[in-house]
């Protein structure tokens, strides 16, 4: 039998509401519901990696700038304009295993959309990480990460809570004012234009295919919503959360 997976509707939000929903979506896979979005910022944002020091963002003055929110998830600093952010949560079991990391296997997918639009680009493998500066996320190029022209335009990071997966990483489309040195997949000669929500709906179909899953349009539950709500005021819009480092 085809697992099924909600997809739930594509939207824009501020980085604590954002980070609120990922996180009550880990809540409902810990329940046994896979969940996978899309999803933009309303403004440009920079959410540091849990580990980070809140003092990296002051490090260059552009991204001092930025509001900004801790993920609860690890890496480095990312920079949310011009870009497509993706969250999946799945529950535990085997039925919802991967024999490719998940990463990956996320990123094969980005790559074969890629692909498909005459856009050609490279998974980075073991032996190939390289560190090009110290905060910024699309620097630190490790195994899984995708690249055009040398330049990272998809990373991703992963939670895990009760045996729950949610990974969520950022596709960057634009190159972006507040990090002017990282090209996006759209800034290449003769690259195509691609839309976040257009980039978005090619992707859920790329996922159903490549994982044979049920992707089927839903909406968040009332529960959902409430708990996305009290985590944003709880945590992410909450100067404790963001400053605890």
């Amino acid at each position: 039998m085809s697992q099924t997976v909600r997809l739930l509707p594509f939207a824009g939000a501020d980085g604590a509401t954002n980070m609120s929903a990922d996180e009550a979506l880990l809540e409902s896979a810990a329940g046994g519901v896979a969940s996978l979005r899309f999803y933009t910022l309303t403004e440009p944002t920079l959410s540091l990696g849990y580990f980070q020091p809140a003092a990296d963002r002051t490090a260059d003055t552009r991204l001092a700038r930025l509001a900004w929110v801790r993920r609860s998830t690890g890496g480095a600093a990312i920079v949310h304009h011009h870009e497509l952010t993706y969250a999946l949560a799945l529950p535990s079991g085997k039925e919802w295993a991967s024999a490719e990391h998940w990463i990956c296997r996320m990123h094969h997918t980005l790559q074969r959309v890629l692909a498909a639009r005459g856009v050609a680009s490279h998974a980075v493998i073991c032996g190939e990480e390289q560190k090009l500066g110290a905060v910024v996320c699309f620097l630190h190029q490790t195994p899984g990460d995708l690249l055009i022209d040398g330049s990272k335009v998809a990373g991703s990071a992963q939670r895990k809570m009760r045996g729950a997966l949610l990974q969520h990483g950022s596709i960057l489309l634009h190159r972006s004012e507040f990090v002017p040195h990282l090209a996006g997949i759209c800034d290449g000669a003769g690259a195509p234009r691609i839309a976040p929500e257009e980039l978005a709906n090619e992707l859920k179909a790329a996922f159903a295919a490549d994982t044979g899953w049920t992707v089927t349009p839903d909406e968040w539950t009332a529960d959902e919503r409430a708990r996305t709500a009290a985590i944003r005021a709880e945590k992410y819009a909450h100067p404790d959360w963001n400053e605890k480092r």
